[in-house]
């Protein structure tokens, strides 16, 4: 099957493009390093003739709520503009769980972005993911400030990119998980690690993990008219989700974070 990524080269594409590749799948990586960028529509046409299915694991380039909405709706409107030109069959996006509680920020982004992805032509497949594991050095980078870094008070389930790449895989390409005939989407789906987490706590085992003496504190921003959901579990996975390993603790033994 041709299959093409959006987002290739990122954090959850690079796995994907692995994946599907090790099962003897045609993939065409799409991202700027490869001439093809979803925002402006350059190479999107030649990226996606022959295509059967597109996977959209892009990310936005900013945090900011305006900027990642923007980036998002763009990126969704032209994929599937070209997608429907070129015959592609059918989506997978991921997207954030618990992300349809949140009314600002990036949660409010992807909110919109799936609902640009469902308001086009071809058929989507939704799979919402957990924070990945890879996401804690990220936040531990961001908030660091001397040595302190100052990560948000959270609760959430944290799965490995490469656990999520695999369950997109799946999706693009067995047809059970398609959209049923005549439907826009298929039922959305969640993945998450197998045990929730404390951010803060997880984060302070990575940075020892990798010799860092820096101190972890978690902080609430009253600012954020979200603030409490992510203190109170609203990215943990429902009854219905697929749980997959490795933990979080399981993927820092493995070396994977380094």
């Amino acid at each position: 099957m041709k299959i093409g990524v959006a987002g290739a080269t990122g954090r959850v594409g690079r796995h994907v493009v692995d994946v599907l590749e090790g099962r003897g799948h045609d993939v065409v990586r799409m991202s700027r390093s490869s001439g093809v960028d979803v925002i402006t529509g350059r190479g999107l046409a030649e990226a996606l003739a022959g295509a059967e299915c597109v996977i959209d694991v892009a990310s936005g380039p900013s945090p900011d709520q305006k900027a990642a909405t923007e980036f998002f709706t763009t990126e969704a409107r032209n994929l599937q503009e070209a997608g429907k030109r070129a015959g592609v069959q059918r989506m997978v996006v991921v997207s954030i769980i618990g992300i349809d509680r949140f009314t600002a920020g990036y949660m409010a982004a992807k909110v919109a972005h799936e609902r640009a992805m469902l308001s086009g032509p071809i058929p989507i497949s939704i799979l919402r993911a957990a924070q990945f594991h890879e996401f804690v050095a990220q936040l531990v980078d961001w908030g660091r400030q001397g040595d302190v870094s100052y990560l948000p008070k959270m609760r959430t389930q944290l799965v490995a990119a490469r656990t999520v790449a695999e369950a997109l895989a799946d999706l693009a390409t067995d047809p059970r998980s398609a959209p049923a005939p005549g439907s826009a989407a298929a039922p959305i789906l969640e993945i998450a690690g197998p045990r929730a987490e404390n951010l803060v706590d997880a984060a302070t085992r990575f940075a020892r993990r990798r010799g860092d003496r820096v101190r972890i504190e978690g902080v609430s921003n009253p600012a954020d008219p979200d603030s409490a959901l992510y203190e109170t579990g609203a990215l943990l996975p429902g009854p219905n989700a697929t749980l997959a390993g490795p933990t979080f603790q399981e993927w820092l033994d493995s070396g994977s974070a380094a």
